[in-house]
């Protein structure tokens, strides 16, 4: 996983945690899981405006 082990992310979720706190990481986790659920979906279905754009 990027070349990272366990203890690397141990320490870098245990960074969010004492940053960000414990009520605020499982908003930021669905805000990142949408914006990756439609960045995913964008990739898989383009627009016509998307196409237009590559012509």
């Amino acid at each position: 996983m990027f070349g990272l082990g366990w203890p690397e992310v141990g320490i870098i979720l245990l960074a969010a945690l004492l940053i960000f706190g414990p009520k605020k990481i499982p908003e930021l986790g669905s805000s990142l899981g949408k914006t990756l659920r439609g960045f995913k979906e964008e990739i898989n279905n383009p627009t016509d405006e998307d196409l237009e754009d590559k012509e």
